[in-house]
């Protein structure tokens, strides 16, 4: 595949995460080698059937989750993409938008969809430190562990 192929297949997938939605993940496979890996700071899977399951526990745990890409950058079949994820929790406040910021490097196969997507992303700051009961905690270990 040609540098410019890899960027029409980078402006798919872009255009399937931000549009992602519930019916949707029904064609998570055009996106999806049969054995991708997919790895994040909860998970670590392999094949199309288990990257579905992550973004369906997603929609089932959380309200209106949506991913914004605010950069892109295409190396050949490299791909890193940073981006800002919307929801808002079912469990807790459901009023407050919650934004977590991290990026996504994606090794494309040769015929442009994703062999392997790893997220990174700070768990802590960008989650633990938004629940209840648990972000208090969290915010009080940072400031004594930045106090040192």
């Amino acid at each position: 595949m040609h540098s410019t192929d890899y960027r029409t297949a980078v402006t798919r997938i872009r255009a399937y995460f931000e549009a992602l939605s519930p019916p949707s993940l029904a064609d998570i496979g055009t996106l999806y080698t049969p054995n991708a890996r997919f790895k994040d700071p909860f998970n670590e899977v392999h094949g199309v059937p288990a990257i579905r399951g992550i973004f369906e526990h997603m929609f089932h745990n959380l309200h209106q989750p949506r991913f914004v890409v605010t950069q892109q950058v295409v190396d050949g079949a490299q791909v890193f993409l940073v981006w800002e994820f919307r929801f808002r929790f079912k469990r807790f406040d459901t009023t407050t938008e919650q934004v977590i910021r991290g990026g996504s490097h994606l090794v494309l196969a040769p015929d442009g969809r994703i062999n392997e997507h790893r997220d990174y992303w700070d768990a802590a700051e960008e989650l633990y430190e938004k629940l209840p009961g648990v972000g208090a905690l969290m915010r009080w270990l940072k400031r004594r562990a930045n106090s040192a």
